[in-house]
């Protein structure tokens, strides 16, 4: 049995799908008798590095690893496509396709185009996830910050992967346990910049989710990596002493740029805002709650859809009232000037330095710090301080917020009061019946 058909292999620039560095796929497309079929070569070249008429790559980073790899996509499709001649009377690009992304191609049981499923590869899904995950993002729906968390995701499996296999990408079939256990060895050990354990274990957390996707698109038949356990001991991030937070605000700063930071980041410990929150925050955020008119701030945090509900304290008001009539604020409708995260956590490091601060300060930092002070300074309830977090869960908030010592010696002061008198003789207490 061998087919007289001919193949045409045509490689193209997806350029409506270039990222947000200017990167867009390169798209592989078969002809058989008219019948066409596309895959993605999980390439990616700049946008004005694609020469149309050549179809190849001509500029930006290693674009002549990128045409090297076209090359060897090329010949083995060739290759496939002459195999596949000597088995089958009629080919179809898809069975084509199948067969080099490693799914047996389906015969032809009808005159109809076998039906099969179109399978990708492991980073291939992980994109095509990142892509639907931006336009979330786009719509407001989702975080900036966990798109980058996602695309840094990506960025390590494509390392591993080369590193480990040699290869560009992985089928999801060939995936097993193991591949978790030297994903986790790769990240803390081999890699040249390892990452800590928890870092680590989010990535592999991360992974898990997109094999888990797999599975639910019919993909694979099982999570290969489900039962690798990512529980990590969570970092403690001691919060900033009430003390060291009044000298940061009572320190004077003639630096216009450092002050605006300082008093963003007061903003963030009088009210646990986290920088996406605070950046996206306006005057529309302000709501009155009670008969007394109280001001409250209630925003839906960015990163979990879940409402923030604080109430405005004098020190928050203050910074408010300042920033009012300030150009980049009415400009842009923020009620707090702020930077960008990154200039703004290293305008934090000269901060804390001219403050004496010994500690590194970011805008997490800040978060735990608010977390402390309604819990332990404030003796406000652990479930108010999860609401004011806006987080899911409080099993989160008690990761933000750990009880002091303080804070028990206060409420056994209380309780000592309560049942025995001042020469700790217990108290005659009347039960009622």
């Amino acid at each position: 049995m061998k087919s007289n058909q001919t193949l045409s292999i045509l490689f193209w620039h997806r350029k409506s799908k270039a990222d947000s560095n200017g990167y867009a796929p390169i798209i592989c497309r078969l002809t058989i008798d008219g019948l066409e079929e596309e895959f993605s070569t999980a390439k990616k070249v700049v946008v004005d590095g694609w020469d149309v008429e050549a179809k190849k790559a001509v500029a930006g980073k290693d674009f002549k690893t990128v045409n090297s790899a076209l090359d060897t996509i090329r010949i083995s499709l060739e290759s496939y496509f002459l195999v596949l001649r000597t088995q089958h009377a009629c080919i179809t690009p898809l069975m084509l396709k199948n067969v080099y992304k490693n799914i047996e191609p389906e015969l032809e049981k009808t005159t109809e185009q076998p039906k099969t499923v179109a399978i990708p590869f492991l980073l291939e899904l992980t994109e095509s996830y990142i892509l639907e995950f931006e336009e979330l993002v786009n719509l407001k729906k989702r975080s900036k910050e966990t798109l980058k968390q996602w695309r840094a995701t990506k960025s390590k499996l494509k390392e591993f992967v080369q590193n480990e296999f040699k290869i560009d990408d992985i089928s999801l079939s060939s995936i097993e346990y193991t591949f978790a256990v030297k994903f986790h060895k790769f990240l803390t050990i081999q890699r040249v910049d390892k990452l800590g354990e928890a870092a680590a274990m989010k990535q592999i957390k991360n992974t898990k989710q997109i094999l888990k996707l797999a599975v639910t698109n019919n993909y694979i038949t099982n999570n290969p990596i489900e039962n690798f356990k990512c529980s990590a001991d969570e970092p403690i991030i001691p919060p900033l002493e009430l003390e060291e937070v009044e000298r940061i605000w009572r320190k004077e700063i003639s630096i216009e740029r450092l002050e605006s930071v300082k008093d963003a980041f007061i903003f963030q410990c009088f009210t646990g805002f986290a920088y996406q929150d605070i950046y996206n925050l306006t005057p529309d955020h302000i709501i009155n709650v009670g008969l007394q008119a109280e001001r409250w701030l209630v925003k839906e945090r960015g990163k979990t859809g879940v409402a923030e509900s604080v109430p405005i304290l004098p020190i928050v008001e203050e910074l408010i009232e300042k920033y009012k009539n300030d150009p980049y604020c009415i400009t842009n409708n923020h009620l707090i000037p702020i930077n960008s995260n990154y200039r703004y956590n290293c305008y934090l490091k000269e901060l804390a330095d001219i403050c004496g601060i010994k500690r590194v300060l970011n805008t997490h930092l800040a978060r735990h710090t608010f977390a402390d002070i309604m819990l332990n300074v404030l003796d406000f309830p652990l479930e108010d301080v999860s609401k004011m977090l806006g987080h899911k869960s409080i099993r989160t908030t008690q990761r933000y917020a750990r009880v002091k010592k303080r804070r028990i010696a206060n409420r056994m002061r209380e309780a000592k009061n309560l049942l025995f008198d001042e020469n700790g003789n217990l108290k005659k207490l009347s039960i009622a019946s």
